[in-house]
């Protein structure tokens, strides 16, 4: 297995990345046009993998949209706001966000601090610290290091899951052919649209 640098942010800087996803889904929606980072925190300047998250607060509730990659070669504020558009657009869950959501959907960001490639992904995987991402080179999909601890699943579940979400037999995750990485994540999310954020990573 490989490991990455860490990278870590405080309250604060969570507080502005969940700002940062937000203001850029706002302006892709109802402009089309691309947030610009601007005068950044000094965390915003390092290089790594941000991964953002719309659920929609209607009724039950549902993902709207989600984006992003646990590994980016762009400073951390460009990759909130390219994940951000990517997750607003009809190609993350079918259907583009709409201008009439906006009140509705609470954005979340997960800041990709650290990342294992693992050959073992059971013996390595640790609940509520690592989220997963599966890559099957035309395939691949990830899920938040809080969302097994959320839904009470058991680790291999959420391997099952993943690989689910990516478009790939529950088991794939055995398969040789198909990498499997495992990242610690800073997991800040609105509690409500528009609202405080929170921390949920306990990382």
């Amino acid at each position: 297995m490989s490991e990455a640098q860490t990278v870590r942010l405080s309250y604060e800087d969570g507080i502005r990345a969940v700002e940062l996803a937000r203001e850029s889904i706002e302006s892709y929606v109802r402009h089309g046009q691309r947030e610009q980072p601007g005068s950044m925190r000094e965390a915003f300047y390092q290089r790594t993998g941000a991964l953002v998250r719309i659920e929609s607060t209607r009724g039950r509730g549902s993902l709207r949209g989600c984006a992003g990659s646990y590994q980016s070669s762009d400073q951390l504020g460009h990759a909130i706001v390219d994940a951000a558009i990517a997750a607003a657009s009809g190609d993350s869950c079918g259907s583009e966000l709409t201008a009439a959501e906006l009140d509705s959907v609470a954005v979340s960001t997960c800041i990709v601090r650290d990342v294992l490639l693992t050959d073992d992904p059971l013996a390595d995987l640790e609940l509520g610290v690592h989220g997963i991402a599966i890559d099957a080179g035309d395939r691949g999909g990830w899920l938040y290091p809080t969302i097994p601890v959320e839904n009470d699943w058991s680790a291999r579940e959420y391997l099952d899951r993943t690989c689910r979400k990516a478009g790939l037999p529950p088991t794939a995750w055995q398969d040789d052919d198909v990498m499997v990485v495992l990242f610690g994540g800073e997991v800040f999310r609105e509690r409500e649209p528009n609202g405080s954020v929170e921390h949920r990573s306990n990382l």
